[in-house]
């Protein structure tokens, strides 16, 4: 071969190496820029939340958030309202003026049925907390309220129903073996109760029973309305007694602000029942309760937050016992799967 014809042949060699080198950086750049990930730094933006809770342990139970929202340091705009009855907010939850709310177990699941769906059950908040009081002793068990005059709170909600079921159990009929009495307010049964000169009953829930005890030397806890429910339903069922519930149109198009509400409210709980004597005063800087009461009935208060297959369940147990003794409890019907949040 000539001296032109080897050095031309040599210069495709190179060319062609150079190009194959060259290639294969780029299809592997190429490869690279296909496979990195974008990131999102997109930052969440907080939205403005109308929060509605009972004065008791559902509001208990959200004070660190409470505290939060008022420094501005809360994950929304949290706006509460506290008040003495569901009855003053469950119009404005139906109509979504109202976003979030805790409210009886029973009375959310009639809520459900009443306006086709209209709200969903986010978590179980308080589990049970009702006792029944004597200011003697003649009442040691269910059968001995025969006769009595009760004494309670929560007409037409958790209460009415538990202690209904817990009286017919025992052969006792709710309408003419006994005279239950209902007042608006904890506070007006706590009243009853210590002005009264013969002996008395009544069913309360904490914090009111703590209130009473620590007013009232006379008055004891006569039974554990929880310990009587399971004795009589089993341990598969037990009292629940409160749930959040949000507004089923505003969790389709804000799932991720109730998602913040729902992990600042576990925060809470958990800070509420390990820190006391500190919640106990935010209790008080809410006007919920005076912190000396909160303080002695937080530790009674069952305070939790129960969310997925768990909360499913509880309170399908519960409302199956209420629905079964009186359908009306529940609305009618047990509500169906898309009553509950997942």
């Amino acid at each position: 071969m000539s001296l032109f014809r080897k050095m031309a042949a040599a210069s495709v060699a190179v060319v062609l190496a150079v190009a194959s080198f060259t290639g294969c950086g780029s299809g592997k750049q190429e490869a690279e820029q296909q496979t990195t990930p974008e990131t999102s730094t997109v930052a969440y933006e907080k939205q403005n939340i109308e929060v509605a809770a009972l004065k008791g342990p559902t509001a208990i139970g959200m004070v660190q958030i409470m505290d939060n929202a008022k420094k501005g340091e809360a994950g929304n705009n949290y706006n509460f309202h506290i008040e003495a009855a569901a009855d003053a907010f469950t119009a404005d939850l139906i109509k979504g003026d109202i976003q979030i709310a805790a409210l009886p177990c029973n009375a959310a699941a009639t809520l459900y049925n009443k306006s086709n769906g209209k709200i969903q059950i986010l978590g179980i908040n308080t589990l049970g907390v009702l006792s029944i009081l004597d200011t003697g002793d003649s009442v040691q068990s269910v059968a001995d309220l025969k006769g009595k005059t009760i004494y309670a709170t929560g007409k037409g909600t958790t209460p009415e129903y538990t202690l209904r079921y817990l009286l017919k159990s025992a052969g006792i009929d709710p309408d003419t073996d006994v005279t239950i009495e209902f007042k608006s307010e904890g506070a007006e049964v706590a009243a009853v109760l210590a002005q009264s000169e013969t002996e008395a009953v009544a069913m309360l829930p904490q914090p009111y029973v703590t209130t009473v005890l620590m007013q009232n030397q006379k008055a004891r806890i006569a039974l554990d309305v929880t310990r009587e429910w399971e004795k009589l339903a089993g341990k598969d069922s037990t009292v629940v007694t409160g749930v959040v519930v949000v507004n089923t149109e505003y969790y389709k198009n804000h799932k991720d602000a109730v998602d913040v509400f729902a992990k600042e409210y576990a925060q809470s709980v958990s800070y509420v029942n390990a820190n006391v004597d500190a919640a106990a005063e935010l209790v008080e800087s809410f006007d919920i309760f005076k912190a000396a009461v909160a303080k002695k009935a937080i530790p009674n208060c069952n305070i939790t937050f129960i969310q997925g297959s768990e909360m499913k369940t509880k309170v399908n147990n519960y409302l199956k016992v209420l629905f079964d003794a009186n359908p009306n409890a529940v609305g009618g019907s047990l509500p169906d799967d898309a009553f509950y949040i997942n």
